[in-house]
């Protein structure tokens, strides 16, 4: 029997071992969904909206029980631990007060007598996510998904089995209490290499993918075959401009935040500081500081600002793009050398000088590594800017008004401007070029996951 294994990555030692889904497990879980599509869909968005201020209520109340699973499981400092299960219930409260807005029918004029736009449900979405923010990407699939009137089912990250059974207990009792069908919301602890067929079945609409550029374009070709409909957000490797007239010491601080979230993994973390040249120096001098004060250590101390990375084959890839970088002829200015000691650790690492051949400017860097690159002007950080495969955020440090031009002029699916770049229920949120297609969260994110129904009503004749 296959396992999903959980490590902790503060200490490498296994915490937990869950059994991979059989061929029954998931016939079982797709046909209690579908069974759950019509009377899910006939409580109205009220009725649904009922379920998901539970599934908010309950993560609030359980978030001291919750949040220690992702720090466990992948590492995820405590204290961004419990602000992820308050901003996943945040997603849900959001869809149970505005899906109804979100999805109140068009009138468009024609020859009709009346014509309009309706938003239906499609029927089961399938939400394959990955490791680093378990309970958020949960809900940014979910609440919108649900509150539009289809079934979901959750294949969540091998690595996270824990997190996984945390998040579809919360859906169950949620839906219990309601009165609703259990198959409304279900989690398939599915093997990687069982997704495929769950994809191309029947019972299956829709499917929502998070993750690498190579994951999504496997689900993408899946799903293409099979003529359904995909949503895709992917990597990045997401440019930071600081122009000549930025506030250096705002641009420091929130670049550096930026950065260390999560320990750096993070598909919208800032990862190449593009600096104009008469501030290159005086920029990366905050940004050294920063870092360096930075605590590194337990994820389970509230003190802690800095975890370890999830998994040893990751902090490996990260040591060889730091090393690679280094070699190529970058300076490193803090860090880059791995630690001693039980755990996956790095530091925070700056590297200077970098240039757009260099690993760490090609390549997505997950984890504390800041990569920074020098441009002679404005002009000039835009082209670095977009000279990427990546297109999924960005960020610009200048007065708001050139920043807010400059936006139009970058390739990615949300832009910054003197600030951090961030996802919100309210807003959407998605990429452009290898980083994915569709959108998520916003009025946008909830009509990627309807039929989009055009009526046309003609006069009574007789």
């Amino acid at each position: 029997m296959t396992m999903l294994i959980a490590t902790d990555p503060s200490t490498g030692e296994v915490v937990r071992q869950v059994p991979t889904a059989t061929p029954g497990d998931v016939d079982t879980v797709l046909a209690a969904a579908e069974d759950a599509r019509a009377q899910w869909r006939d409580r109205g968005t009220d009725g649904r909206a009922q379920v998901l201020h539970a599934v908010a209520a309950d993560l609030r109340a359980r978030a001291e029980e919750l949040a220690p699973l992702m720090t466990q499981e992948m590492g995820k400092p405590i204290t961004e631990a419990l602000g992820e299960v308050e901003k996943a219930a945040w997603c849900a409260e959001h869809y149970a007060e505005h899906a109804a807005a979100y999805l109140a029918p068009e009138e468009i004029a024609s020859d009709a007598t009346r014509s309009y736009v309706q938003h239906l449900p499609l029927g089961t979405v399938l939400g394959v996510l990955p490791w680093n923010a378990p309970f958020w990407l949960a809900l940014r699939f979910a609440a919108p998904a649900l509150m539009a009137g289809n079934t979901g089912v959750l294949k969540h990250d091998p690595h996270v089995p824990g997190c996984a059974e945390a998040i579809a207990d919360v859906f169950a009792r949620a839906l219990s209490a309601s009165g609703a069908p259990p198959g409304v919301f279900s989690h398939l602890p599915l093997a990687t290499e069982d997704v495929a067929a769950v994809i191309r079945d029947r019972r299956v609409q829709a499917v929502s993918f998070t993750g690498s550029s190579r994951g999504g374009a496997a689900v993408a070709s899946v799903a293409a075959a099979a003529i359904k409909p995909a949503v895709l957000e992917l990597g990045g490797s997401d440019p930071c401009v600081v122009l000549a007239d930025a506030d250096l010491d705002a641009a420091a601080d929130t670049i550096a935040l930026s950065r260390i979230i999560n320990a750096g993994q993070s598909c919208i973390a800032a990862k190449r500081i593009i600096v104009e040249e008469p501030v290159h120096d005086a920029l990366v001098g905050r940004l050294r500081d920063r870092l360096a004060a930075l605590k590194v250590g337990d994820p389970r101390d509230p003190a802690t600002q800095v975890g370890p990375i999830a998994r040893a084959d990751l902090r490996e890839n990260l040591h060889r793009q730091v090393t690679e970088t280094a070699a190529a002829g970058a300076r490193v200015l803090l860090g880059g050398e791995l630690p001693d000691g039980p755990g996956y650790y790095y530091p925070p690492t700056l590297l200077d000088d970098v240039t757009a051949d260099m690993t760490a400017a090609c390549e997505e860097t997950f984890g504390p590594v800041m990569a920074v690159m020098r441009a002679a002007d404005a002009d000039a950080a835009l082209a670095a800017a977009n000279d990427t495969e990546y297109g999924l955020a960005a960020s610009v440090w200048t007065e708001p008004g050139r920043g807010e031009a400059m936006a139009g002029r970058i390739d990615a699916g949300q832009v910054s401007v003197n600030g951090i770049v961030k996802t919100d229920p309210r807003l959407p949120s998605g990429g452009v070029k290898r980083s994915g297609y569709g959108r998520e969260l916003g009025p946008h994110g909830i009509k990627e996951f309807v039929n989009v129904q055009q009526v046309w009503v003609g006069p009574r004749r007789g």
